[in-house]
């Protein structure tokens, strides 16, 4: 089964910019889609960008043009986080969701964090004032 661990998650002033990674290991990984996920301070989890298996990414409205999500073949995936203000403050999460077959794989990913059924354990950031 698929398996992510998160990092780089830190304390960051007002205005900069971090990157997080996840690497994931798993039989079929490039069939997988994955997102990156941020739990909030009240514990909501918001789909922040996701990429699909044909490398075709979705971001959320609330982050376009402030963060990038990657693939880099095999096995990391890398979001971009600039311009951080405190209300991005959370716990970032990398989730995955497959493994994809036929043609679910010309499909885009989803936002959705219920549509992933394998989570890392989370990075914190925390965005100083």
């Amino acid at each position: 089964q698929l398996q992510l661990v998160e990092s780089g998650g830190r304390l960051v002033q007002h205005g900069g910019s971090l990157s997080l990674s996840c690497r994931l290991s798993a039989a079929q990984l490039e069939y997988y889609a994955i997102a990156w996920v941020r739990q909030g301070p009240g514990n909501e989890r918001e789909g922040l960008a996701c990429i699909s298996p044909g490398r075709r990414i979705t971001h959320a409205d609330s982050a376009a043009g402030r963060l990038t999500i990657t693939m880099h073949d095999p096995d990391t995936s890398y979001l971009y986080l600039n311009d951080l203000n405190p209300d991005d403050t959370g716990t970032y999460f990398c989730a995955g969701e497959g493994p994809r077959g036929g043609f679910r794989l010309l499909e885009t990913c989803a936002l959705s964090p219920s549509d992933y059924a394998y989570w890392g354990q989370g990075t914190h950031i925390t965005v100083s004032s």
